[in-house]
């Protein structure tokens, strides 16, 4: 029997409500009961007339209520409305014969309950009562996010303040295009709670409809409207209208996940970024900087008080960098570089240099085929070198030239300095003009005009007869240990200690055979020199480099500051130890130890 009261009034926000039909695609077969059996109730709190309460009291049967606040399957639950409004409900069950739904139910609320959305979230969402507030998708350049998508884990429930992301993409990589940036979505309480969502990356469209934000449980729910998106990921979901999980709301960012649901694709959780577009609309936006050392002017006026001559590095020569100055490949030896570009040769680009004199800031490039520049410089606080001639550009590796940017200049990235305190190394960069990054160039000092093989480093003897291999962690990596105050070298090192002294960086280039991989192995492994110095300052992992099996590589560590002695000093390969059928088989020998 059906219990219903006249005086029915709905308790979520909104206008009047289209509500889709609940009947599922697919249902088992069996005895279907008849809507007239279905008993239940939808009573309005003699206390608010803003809150409804609904109950299921058809026995053993799942609800399942339709609701202006979304889907509901609690056999008991409460919904609440702020706004005048005429409301529709819908109640159903799921019978051994199928789904089952009663007519749909129209309540008319007259009155107004702001208490309901007297909330921070509300606010922060809409701007307020009387208020409205838009969102975009956030394109990476407002310094909150890195683009408009991440991807989570399904294997873990995404919720409030407590989710994790396995992807953190640019907006590049998941495609996003111009036209997924111009969409809109404004959010309002201009009477009820309104979403008008304008897409023109799906037809140029723009959709009008109601919504409800669940502060309890950050869900939000939506009608006639579906929030923005990647056009290109739209179809991957089922369910855009209802309890979309809201991960994070300020007053300029929010933060949203949707299910990844389409059972010919992979499942995830998307999370979309959004900005609010006011913020957006008056950011300032300012790149990143490289961060040069402290008084790294007086380093560089010290070291060319008189004249310095700077020559390609014979190793690393050329790389991209970030716009903080770090190296986007960290290509250490010509091994290291790809065949799209192809190795460095010195004998095309070794005759190349540019002395400067900080007395009279005079430069002097040599060009590859003997061609000589004379002119001045400037250099600013930002380390921005500035030339009255043109710096000549030439062929560097393959396609690669090495040239100033669009407007004649070369900044300076990094810095590199021996326990002296003068300049040893120094990568220079030039402003590509349509992305955000720079092409780098390594240059190599030769105080006085001395040899053109760059500073000489120190090579440091080292017994392979002591060289511990393995995984004495037991972590699947496959450890090269040269010295570790808490291994097996400890007692019988291979290396004197006392001679790890050095402030620019230190090489060791090693070989390794008779790796067998297993079938499923995944081939390819991320390999890095561990070190930590006696008082362990500093102490950090150095450049990561790529080991795929037998074969000879260079690993390299550059400290924060100078290095004396080691506590730990090891090559890890990491997760390469697992994956090598008999781990007793491998060899290998430390080739050399050079420190600058």
């Amino acid at each position: 029997m059906n219990t219903r009261k006249l005086n029915i009034f709905v308790a979520l926000l909104g206008l009047v409500l289209a509500f889709a039909s609940c009947q599922p695609d697919e249902f088992s077969l069996g005895k279907i009961i008849s809507k007239d059996d279905l008993q239940y109730s939808i009573t309005q709190n003699a206390d608010d007339p803003n809150m409804i309460i609904l109950e299921s009291l058809t026995p053993e049967m799942t609800p399942l209520w339709v609701t202006p606040a979304g889907r509901s399957t609690e056999l008991k639950d409460t919904v609440k409305i702020a706004f005048p409004g005429e409301y529709k409900f819908v109640y159903g069950v799921e019978s051994a014969g199928g789904f089952v739904q009663a007519d749909t139910m129209v309540i008319s609320i007259t009155t107004t309950n702001l208490s309901y959305v007297d909330d921070p979230l509300w606010n922060m969402l809409t701007g307020g009562v009387g208020e409205s507030k838009t969102w975009i998708l956030d394109n990476g350049k407002y310094g909150l996010t890195n683009g408009p998508m991440y991807f989570a884990d399904p294997s873990r429930e995404q919720v409030w303040g407590n989710y994790e992301i396995n992807w953190d993409p640019s907006g590049s990589s998941v495609g996003a295009t111009d036209q997924d940036y111009a969409a809109e979505m404004t959010f309002d309480l201009i009477g009820g709670p309104h979403l008008t969502s304008y897409k023109p990356n799906e037809g140029d469209v723009t959709e009008q409809g109601v919504f409800d934000l669940n502060v309890k449980n950050h869900t939000l729910s939506t009608t006639d409207a579906t929030i923005i998106r990647l056009a290109a990921i739209a179809p991957n979901a089922k369910n855009w209208n209802t309890n979309v999980k809201v991960l994070d709301l300020t007053e300029n960012q929010l933060r949203v996940a949707i299910y990844r649901d389409n059972n010919d694709e992979q499942e995830w959780w998307y999370v979309f970024n959004y900005v609010s577009k006011d913020y957006a609309d008056n950011y300032q936006y300012a790149d990143p900087e490289p961060e040069l050392p402290d008084g790294w002017q007086d380093i560089i006026s010290k070291t060319v008080s008189t004249t310095i001559v700077w020559k390609l590095s014979e190793s690393n020569p050329l790389d991209w960098a970030n716009l903080d100055g770090s190296m986007m490949n960290g290509w250490q030896a010509p091994e290291d570089y790809p065949d799209w570009l192809g190795t460095p040769d010195p004998s095309v680009y070794g005759s190349f240099s540019m002395t400067m004199n900080s007395n009279d800031q005079s430069v002097v490039f040599v060009t590859p085929d003997g061609t000589t520049t004379n002119g001045t410089y400037s250099l600013d606080d930002k380390g921005i070198y500035s030339f009255d001639v043109t710096v000549p550009s030439f062929t560097l590796i393959n396609w690669a030239s090495f040239a100033p940017d669009a407007n004649n200049h070369l900044r300076i990235l990094q810095i590199k300095k021996d326990l002296s305190g003068n300049v040893t190394d120094m990568w220079v960069g030039a402003r590509d003009a349509s992305a955000p990054q720079y092409t780098a160039f390594h240059l190599v000092a030769q105080t006085g005009g001395g040899s053109d093989n760059g500073p000489q480093g120190t090579e440091i003897a080292f017994d392979n007869s002591k060289l511990v291999i393995g995984d004495p962690e037991d972590k699947g990596n496959l450890r090269l240990e040269l010295y570790n105050e808490y291994g097996l070298t400890k007692a019988d090192p291979g290396i004197n200690t006392a001679d790890l002294v050095f402030s620019n960086r230190i090489d060791v280039t090693f070989t390794i055979s008779g790796i067998t991989l297993k079938d499923d192995a995944v081939g390819n492994y991320d390999a890095s020199m561990y070190y930590a110095d006696a008082d362990w300052t500093p102490n950090a992992n150095g450049d990561v480099i790529q080991v795929n099996g037998d074969g000879t590589y260079t690993v390299s560590y550059s400290p924060e500051s100078d290095a004396e002695g080691a506590v730990v000093f090891v090559i890890d390969i990491l997760g390469m130890g697992a994956d090598i059928t008999d781990l007793s088989a491998v060899t290998a020998t430390i080739d050399k130890v050079v420190t600058y």
